[in-house]
């Protein structure tokens, strides 16, 4: 919820019903676990009808409910702390089967990702890649795991990529410290938002290289620093952030670039093979 949000409300007390007036209410205190309740469920939660809702979200001058509840999203994503998350994700995960009720949110989040990420900037960030002159990757925190895959596969394509994963701020600008035009830096930072990340990427932009931002919307503090915005959903109101679209979006990044580069990636393991063979670095299976 913005401060406009906040200001509309109280402005507009007076002027709402009672059956909105709890609606509002609600909102102010609990706004934390509203942004993720569907009009249904709020109006049951403050006992008011589903017809309510949308009504007072058209009051406040929204389109209808669900912009109202992106913008309240939108908002709280950074600010939910762990046990925040805990609570919110027992409401909107069916405890009967967990299982899938994971799977499918994840499944709606690749989908709506493919829906929404800007094709021009994935193009761009490709072409960033394949002429830089070095490749800096940093992801702190639980967006370290994504940074590690894509270093790890980087690393056969390109001559130079380095991977930033401390959390301290003074060692993530010790290891970027001579970033240059002439090469790429990847922030990788989804809610809640990584002050090392947003501070790398403003410092690589500053410096004259391009910048590639994977994260989750066009409001995210790393985005304005950014020459090229990947985004990916990601439910960040569980305890665990789901990763899955912004690792098939890594996915896309690795095989874009592997198949601009085939020669040179398909040289480098024909030998790997090799050495992999001598040195038995994979269990061979006998059929």
């Amino acid at each position: 919820m913005t401060a406009d949000i906040l200001t509309c409300i109280h402005n507009k007390m007076n002027l709402l019903s009672k059956g909105q007036r709890k609606i509002a209410n609600y909102i102010l205190q609990s706004y934390d676990k509203a942004a993720f309740q569907t009009a249904s469920a709020l109006g049951k939660t403050v006992q008011v009808s589903e017809s309510t809702v949308v009504r007072f979200a058209s009051e406040l001058g929204y389109d209808g409910y669900p912009e109202m509840q992106k913008a309240m999203q939108e908002m709280v994503l950074n600010r939910l702390t762990s046990v925040q998350r805990i609570e919110v994700s027992s409401n909107r995960i069916s405890q009967e089967d967990v299982l899938n009720s994971v799977l499918q949110t994840d499944m709606d989040l690749i989908r709506s990702t493919g829906d929404e990420i800007n094709r021009d900037a994935f193009s761009g960030a490709v072409e960033a890649l394949l002429n830089a002159k070095r490749i800096y990757i940093l992801g702190v925190r639980s967006s370290s795991a994504l940074a590690s895959f894509l270093s790890y596969y980087f690393n056969y394509m390109f001559d130079d990529v380095r991977l930033i994963t401390s959390a301290s701020d003074s060692e993530v600008f010790e290891q970027i410290v001579r970033i240059s035009p002439q090469d790429v830096l990847i922030g990788i930072s989804f809610p809640r938002y990584s002050s090392a990340a947003i501070q790398a990427m403003e410092y690589g932009h500053n410096a004259g290289a391009q910048t590639i931002a994977l994260t989750d919307c066009s409001s995210s503090p790393l985005a304005k620093n950014a020459d090229y915005l990947l985004t990916a959903k990601s439910d960040m109101v569980s305890l665990v952030d789901s990763l899955i679209a912004p690792m098939s979006v890594i996915n896309a990044l690795i095989v874009a670039v592997a198949s601009r580069r085939k020669t040179e990636t398909t040289a480098t393991f024909d030998k790997l093979e090799e050495i992999w063979d001598i040195y038995h670095v994979y269990e061979k299976i006998d059929e």
